[in-house]
């Protein structure tokens, strides 16, 4: 963990619609239009379905879980709209530098085959770019202006997803 560092001139990331809202609204977008406008279904039903699902948003909400303890550990906010004050890098972050919007994306997965919606689940793709491009970047850029070097070595070091 990195405390203040740099000198860059931004508070935040500048991340304007919250990551959660990003995924939860890819979902319901997904969920409603299969239920009223496509009308697709999985014929998986009970068990082959649900098991799955049950294991995704349970392995999902654990990575999330985990990454918000290792942020209060450290002292700093987990909204990217937020300054950040440390840099956390170690936990699940020595494996990849996003755990938590892997477990929404996780989270996301599990909740579509729940709710039986293919258009939800192929929303995850573009969701997945938005977070990458309009949230990681952005997150990206601004850690690398405010701790410098040592984000910068650790970008080189783990991977941004897997």
């Amino acid at each position: 963990m990195t405390r203040e560092g740099g000198q860059g001139g931004k508070t935040s990331a500048g991340v304007v619609v919250p990551p959660p809202l990003i995924f939860s609204g890819g979902l319901a977008a997904g969920v409603l239009l299969d239920r009223f406008v496509i009308g697709w279904t999985t014929s998986l039903s009970g068990m082959p379905r649900y098991l799955p699902a049950v294991l995704l948003i349970g392995i999902g909400a654990a990575l999330i879980a985990a990454a918000l303890g290792l942020f209060r550990r450290a002292g700093t906010r987990p909204e990217p709209w937020q300054p950040s004050s440390a840099l956390v890098t170690g936990g699940l972050y020595r494996y990849t530098r996003n755990p938590m919007y892997l477990g929404m994306a996780l989270c996301h997965a599990g909740f579509a085959l729940a709710f039986a919606s293919p258009t939800a689940l192929i929303l995850l793709i573009p969701v997945i770019a938005v977070i990458q491009y309009g949230v990681i970047a952005r997150e990206e850029r601004y850690l690398a202006e405010k701790f410098g070097t040592p984000y910068r070595l650790y970008q080189t070091k783990v991977r941004p997803w897997l």
